[in-house]
């Protein structure tokens, strides 16, 4: 500010450029409150009033906001005290008459341009100092401060000195050698850099300033630029080397300790929260623990570990997380003890209750956890969580009628609660309360963000009085994208119960006019009724259409080689399956197919066999797994096995499947093997319970039952 105060007394200016001075002050405070709420324009504008013609302190509202250490009246050296106006008369006089700048008694230090730099005059517009920024900054001598200087071979360096400062801070400010404040030329190039799409100069150039005298602010700016565009353990680095070289400054603990924690960094972790908690046992950490809690087992142990060793009984934030930690290493006593301390504190937390509830079902019976929710919900009866805590516990019992009555009783608290108003809705569906069901659904649909939702369920509604055509109408005004398929395919089931064949096919060509990303499921859709209409060739053909037309979409191509004959399409069929496979390696649907097409065309192909064995070797308890999947891989083993004329294999493929859950195909199977065996006794046997459950042998099942 003292240099721009000497520019402006000895500059070769018009007296008019002196009465400007209030007018601009004026200007400045009016567009204040914009740029407080916009940095671009805070800094441009800085920028804009550095280079005018204007006294001394007229943007220091400015600088106060970019640096908030800026002393706008600091303590002036004998070299620069200020000169009578008599002296500024004659001074701006003779420069007038002699069309050059003043020189003031005592000379001003300048650097000299390095290679790159150009001259720079004293700029007489606006336009012209925004055209170029200025490569020459003036040097100050104080007292107290170190020579600041900025040139182009400083910036472009900026990065590289800001990655060694991480490693080796900068040294603690003394009294015989005190750091320079941030320099605002230099964030004015980050930011511009930054908006040039160059964030890493601009985060060097940040980083750099941060280090310097009274830079908190700049700190703040550097580190949430790291967080934006660098991963957490860099960001880490550079809080910690900050916070080392300020550490009295309390909130850099905070970002410290929660980017520890989201880096895994436990032991830095436990050191900083311990400071925190003998700074302030009480502190508010919640902040601090958003988005921190670890995915990975190994890292949750090792964060209890931390804990444990962290004095965290006056803490509610900590008591909470260890208590959860606790529960999900199933140690319900120990957690128990931690979420009571926190309730201690926190009597009416309403996510502390619970996670006691929580906790109480690892130790007491149902109806004990339900007296304490219910106890908690009388005592906070305004508190909505209670309410549907209690009632979804109650769900979870199957005591469904005990959740319906507190569900009505919530709903005539909380009137205008949708959520509330639907899962009272969805309830009454499900115990047969259809007229109370109605009747919410009815003003649900008051409503627009609920009205698709209402339609859906008051279908729901009608369909389960068997009033089809009243179902069909809630069902086709559905228009959310995330209900509208399974709508449109139960007004499909409608109308093939009604035999109306065309009615259905048009609400399919409606569903992919009207949502172009349902299209492949439409067309699937209409090439199964084609098919179940025996119009193989036409679905053929339309699923080719369809997948010209969506070539990426593989649920389209799946069902197209699904139609084809396994013998008489076997190419075309193995190509779309191997195509599919490449896409999809682990799905199982699409092993299964491409095994049936292998030991269709030979029974002893091991790339078959062994895609059914593994397929039957899935663990119950295995997500993959799936009972009709591996019943489907057994018959092919069973296939396979009888074509070698293997029988007793075959029974024991299928028998004990068989027993559990009757298929007409592996039934078929088994009599062929007893057959095989001569086992008249087994087969008697086996053929009238086909002929009673199946009606196997009378007229089209023989047709059905050829592939087997």
């Amino acid at each position: 500010m003292r240099l721009l105060r000497v520019k402006f007394l000895y500059s070769a200016v018009d007296r008019a450029a002196a009465a400007t001075y209030s007018s601009l002050c004026a200007y400045i405070h009016l567009i204040l409150p914009y740029c407080l709420q916009h940095k671009r324009a805070l800094l441009l504008s800085a920028f804009m009033c550095s280079s005018m013609p204007a006294q001394a302190n007229i943007f220091d509202p400015l600088l106060q906001i970019l640096i908030p250490s800026y002393n706008s009246e600091p303590k002036i050296s004998d070299d620069f005290a200020p000169i009578a106006d008599d002296e500024f008369d004659n001074t701006v006089h003779a420069a007038t008459e002699q069309n050059q700048v003043a020189v003031p008694t005592k000379p001003i230090r300048v650097l000299p341009p390095t290679a790159t730099q150009k001259s720079v005059q004293s700029p007489t517009t606006t336009s012209s100092v925004i055209n170029e920024l200025p490569n020459v900054v003036d040097t100050l001598d104080n007292e107290n401060s170190a020579n600041v200087t900025l040139d182009n071979d400083s910036l472009e360096s900026e990065e590289e000195r800001a990655n060694n400062n991480l490693a080796n801070a900068l040294p603690t400010s003394t009294t015989e050698n005190l750091l320079p404040e941030p320099s605002l030329y230099a964030l004015l190039d980050a930011e511009f850099a930054i908006d040039r799409g160059e964030p890493e100069r601009g985060l060097a150039i940040y980083k750099r300033q941060a280090f310097l005298r009274d830079a908190t602010a700049v700190f703040e700016r550097a580190l949430a630029l790291s967080l934006s565009f660098e991963d957490t353990e860099d960001s880490l680095q550079f809080a910690t080397a900050w916070q080392q070289q300020n550490p009295d400054h309390v909130p850099a603990w905070f970002y410290v300790a929660h980017l520890a924690l989201k880096a895994h960094d436990y032991e830095l972790a436990g050191e900083t929260l311990s400071r925190i908690l003998r700074y302030d046992p009480r502190a508010d950490l919640s902040e601090i623990l958003i988005g921190i809690y670890p995915s990975k087992q190994q890292d949750q142990r090792e964060l209890l570990q931390t804990l444990q060793y962290l004095d965290s009984q006056q803490n509610a934030s900590l008591s909470v997380l260890k208590a959860g930690l606790l529960l999900k290493f199933n140690e319900p006593q120990a957690a128990l003890l931690n979420v009571n301390q926190t309730l201690k504190m926190q009597p009416d937390n309403v996510p502390v209750i619970t996670l006691k509830a929580d906790i109480l079902r690892k130790l007491v019976t149902p109806q004990e956890v339900l007296a304490y929710v219910e106890q908690a919900r009388l005592r906070l009866p305004n508190r909505k969580s209670l309410y549907l805590y209690e009632i979804r516990y109650y769900l979870e019992l199957a005591q469904s009628r005990q959740a319906w009555e507190l569900l009505l009783e919530a709903n005539s608290r909380f009137t205008d609660d949708a959520e509330i108003t639907l899962l009272a809705a969805l309830v009454s569906l499900d115990i047969e309360e259809y007229m109370q069901a109605d009747r919410l659904l009815n003003i649900l649909a008051k409503s627009p963000h609920y009205l698709d939702q209402a339609y859906y369920y008051l279908g729901v509604s009608a369909e389960r009085q068997l009033r089809f055509e009243e179902a069909k109408s809630y069902f086709n005004a559905v228009m959310q994208e995330d209900l509208v398929l399974a709508a449109r395919k139960k007004v499909v089931a409608f109308e093939l119960i009604d035999n109306n064949v065309p009615a259905a096919i048009k609400t399919l060509q409606t569903l992919r006019a009207d949502f172009d990303v349902f299209a492949p499921d439409s067309y699937i859709m209409q090439a199964d009724i084609l098919r179940q209409q025996g119009e193989l060739v036409a679905a053929k053909e339309l699923l080719t259409t369809a997948s010209q037309r969506y070539p990426d979409d593989e649920a389209l191509l799946f069902a197209r080689a699904q139609l084809l004959d396994d013998r008489d399409d076997f190419i075309v069929k193995r190509t779309l399956l191997t195509h599919l496979l490449a896409q999809a390696p682990d799905d199982l649907a699409y092993q299964l197919v491409y095994a049936q097409l292998l030991l269709a065309n030979d029974p002893n192909s091991e790339p078959g066999l062994a895609l059914a064995k593994a397929i039957v070797d899935i663990r119950y308890d295995d997500p993959r797994h799936d009972n009709n999947r591996q019943l489907d891989a057994l018959n092919l083993l069973a296939s396979s096995a009888l074509a070698n004329k293997k029988y007793t294999r075959v029974i024991d493929y299928l028998q004990t499947p068989y027993d559990v859950s009757p298929t007409l195909r592996s039934g078929v199977l088994l009599l062929r093997a007893y057959q095989g065996l001569d086992d008249e006794e087994a087969v008697a046997t086996l053929l009238a319970e086909l002929q009673r459950r199946f009606a196997f042998g009378q007229q089209n099942v023989n047709d059905s039952i050829q592939i087997y």
